[in-house]
């Protein structure tokens, strides 16, 4: 960075990467003392992405400051999604992990230093009868203490002199240092140690939980291939290929990606056939087949074929990008759980601080107590308040949600569900009504034909698609529909195409279309109609072949010659092979929900998909946007609190309104991921029972941790007043709380 960026005063807002943070009580002191500088109006540490973000008129060096005076280093990113100089990435796996990672810091490593040699001599001066001996033991002590100590020491008075905020630093410093007055220096050595470990520990964990979201980030390559084709004058074409950032793609640039490559960008395959790993993206593990014209995503894994892909959005705009963006903002946004946490937290300290020194001096000024510790051996006043000194900090209770929720997140955006936030999740762990839209919801949102037959109909019950008066009707359907693009005339062109028949009829000419009704057209001389029965002005009578349809169906398109009816092609919205089974799977994580279908389409078509599906408990049909919208309302004032589900575009009001937004296939749809609160990235309603069993997971878990992080800490106040509990106990019992809840919260990140 220039000189000039960072002695002229920046506003509007910052974004800085942080690095040394270990606990989400580190993130609170760092926000409260930036909060503190002048002309800094906000300021918000992301502890889940180490990210400090704000606004406000600063200069950076002033900012960089007081960080440090925290404790912490501060790193200005180069743009976008570069790579910081913040910590380097490590193996985090196993008991080499860990060690790994206590050898990288330096406070660490000392710390485990001292401990080695004072399991090394300390035992062994316990075994030595001259007076020397204890003095060297207590001369080790102090060194140990004073070693290990100092840099705890000076972070917790930093925290209070720069943040206003009494940390577990300062708490811990404060007890080993009156464990010192009264002669337990062994005993602080002990705490001090254990302290350390222990925050490494912690560190260690939280490390393990970000790892999984910066493994998501660097799933896009850094460099592609460019393909660079140049048409010479004797028209031959030579073609170069260079490689580049990715960063530095345009959309309309070529990208050459080989069989077995990562690909580099979104964009549409231009040249290549070859399977796609997209589990990255959407969470389907199987491959997908795809050829020209089909579109791809940045991070997903290139098959066995070689391919062209020109690309469409910039890098970063990337799907992969905006997912890890939004999962970003989301671990950035606090439920309101983790705010009443907060809340709790300000408070719990002080009054636990409080108590701790009403414990210390209470007893001994009025009713007579020892102070220090009595003759008798057992502990005095003052080694009690420091217990209680240690257990002050509500690490555990603060970093109980956020890494549960953040591990959760992490997992479900893994998994191909975008989930926006704390809120959100518990939102869709307390859902009861489920609103689906039906068209592209529900069923496949692509109408296909399902029924052919022509008037002389010749198939034979064994084989009823060998018949050549039907595929003759759908030869001749498809030349008049040829020139249309309505999803209906695709549907008939899709038949014929799968039938093999369609080059046996040229297109029509004169194609009119009847808004509403169908189209004509002219093939050989012979005037063609296909569409409704209004179109047949003089058709004679059709109940004698079609006693059970419904003529007035829009569904069902008419075939004829001048008015001479030829058949009839009936064409459908599939419902989706899954629906049934996720409705079913929902079902069975709890009775009580309650499935509503809301659509724009005619109550019949409605009601024939309910009924295929049987387990909607309620229809409500031609609805337009704004009338969806009021259906939400209303069900919210009749049931609570509703999860609407759609496609995320056309039913953006409904979305909007209800208390959570879900939007089918997102993977491809920006506007998807803007508007709904959960995004189903891969079109497959299966993935919303699982990414509710997931939440609701993730809400017992987050019960469990409050619970045991509250009840370990009242449960050592119970030991520690009597005077049952020693410091080293009281070491474990904050550290080691705050390291069981990190690690029951990051199970999320294994659940399957």
């Amino acid at each position: 960075m220039s000189q000039a960026a960072k002695t002229n005063p920046r506003s509007a807002p910052f974004r800085f990467k942080i690095a040394g943070m270990d606990c989400a009580n580190c993130a609170r002191t760092i926000e409260q003392g930036v909060r503190e500088l002048d002309g800094i109006s906000d300021a918000q540490v992301n502890f889940a992405s180490e990210v400090l973000e704000g606004r406000g008129h600063f200069d950076f060096d002033m900012l960089q400051k007081r960080v440090a005076a925290l404790g912490y280093r501060l790193v200005e990113p180069s743009g976008g999604d570069a790579p910081t100089e913040a910590e380097p990435e490590r193996s985090l796996v196993g008991l080499r992990g860990f060690l790994a990672y206590v050898w990288a810091d330096a406070a660490t490593r000392r710390a485990a230093w001292f401990a080695l040699a004072a399991l090394a001599t300390l035992p062994l001066l316990a075994f030595v009868a001259a007076p020397w001996a204890a003095d060297l033991a207590a001369l080790a002590h102090w060194i140990a203490i004073a070693a290990v100590g100092y840099p705890i020491a000076n972070r917790g008075l930093r925290s209070l002199l720069y943040a206003r905020r009494i940390t577990i630093d300062l708490l811990m410093t404060a007890a080993a240092l009156g464990a010192v007055a009264i002669g337990a220096s062994g005993e602080a050595v002990t705490v001090i140690l254990l302290f350390t470990l222990g925050e490494a520990l912690e560190g260690y964990s939280a490390a393990r939980s970000r790892h999984s979201l910066k493994a998501l980030l660097n799933l896009k390559p850094d460099r592609a291939t460019v393909v660079h084709r140049h048409e010479e004058a004797d028209g031959s074409t030579h073609t170069h290929y260079r490689q580049q950032p990715v960063a530095d793609l345009v959309p309309g640039d070529l990208v050459q990606v080989k069989a077995g490559e990562r690909i580099t960008c979104d964009g549409s395959i231009a040249e290549g056939l070859s399977e796609i790993d997209e589990a990255a993206i959407t969470g389907e593990p199987i491959p997908v087949t795809k050829s020209a014209g089909d579109e791809v995503f940045a991070g997903t894994i290139n098959g066995r074929g070689t391919l062209l892909i020109e690309v469409t959005r910039r890098a970063d705009d990337f799907t992969i990008a905006r997912i890890g963006q939004l999962v970003e903002q989301a671990q950035a946004q606090r439920s309101e759980a983790e705010r009443f946490v907060d809340r709790f937290a300000s408070w719990y300290t002080p009054a636990v601080v409080l108590l701790a020194v009403t414990v210390a001096v209470l007893p001994p000024l009025a009713f007579g107590q020892p102070f220090l510790a009595p003759a008798d051996g057992a502990p005095g006043w003052l080694y009690r308040g420091l217990a209680l000194l240690i257990v002050a900090c509500p690490c555990a209770l603060i970093i109980s949600i956020p890494v549960t929720v953040v591990s959760a997140l992490t997992r479900l955006a893994a998994l191909g569900v975008l989930v926006k936030g704390g809120a959100q999740l518990t939102a869709l762990a307390d859902a009861r009504v489920f609103a689906f839209d039906k068209t592209g919801t529900l069923t496949h949102g692509r109408p296909v034909v399902t029924g052919i037959r022509a008037r002389d109909c010749a198939h034979r019950e064994s084989d009823p698609d060998d018949c050549a008066p039907c595929d003759d009707l759908v030869a001749l359907a498809a030349s008049v529909e040829r020139g249309s693009s309505h999803p209906l005339a695709q549907a008939v062109i899709d038949a014929a195409a799968t039938r093999q028949l369609q080059h046996r009829y040229d297109t029509a000419t004169e194609i009119t279309t009847h808004t509403g009704q169908g189209v004509t057209g002219i093939l050989n001389g012979r005037r063609l109609t296909v569409g409704q029965q209004a179109l047949f002005q003089s058709a004679e009578a059709l109940e004698d072949w079609l006693p059970e349809q419904d003529l007035s169906d829009d569904t069902l398109m008419l075939v004829g010659e001048n008015d001479a009816v030829l058949g009839y092609i009936r064409v459908d919205d599939r419902v989706r092979a899954e629906s049934a089974e996720a409705l079913g799977a929902l079902k069975g994580l709890d009775e009580r929900f309650r499935f509503v279908m809301l659509t724009g389409d005619r109550r019949p078509v409605a009601d024939a998909v309910a009924a295929q599906l049987k387990l909607i408990d309620e229809v409500q049909a031609e609805l337009m946007p704004e009338q969806k919208l009021d259906a939400v309302r209303a069900l919210e004032d009749r049931h609570g609190d509703v999860a609407m589900i759609g496609d995320g575009i056309n039913d953006a009001p409904a979305l909007a309104r209800a208390k959570l937004g879900i939007a089918m296939g997102g993977a491809g749809s920006h506007q998807a991921m803007e508007i709904a609160d959960v995004v189903l990235m891969r079109d497959d309603l299966m993935a919303l029972p699982r990414a509710v069993r997931l939440a609701r997971k993730t809400r017992s878990l987050v019960r469990q941790n409050i619970a045991l992080s509250l009840g370990l800490k009242f449960a050592f106040l119970a030991l520690a007043i009597p005077g049952l509990a020693t410091l080293w106990m009281a070491v474990l019992a904050d550290v080691g709380a705050t390291v069981l809840v990190t690690m029951n919260g990051m199970r999320m990140l294994r659940a399957r």
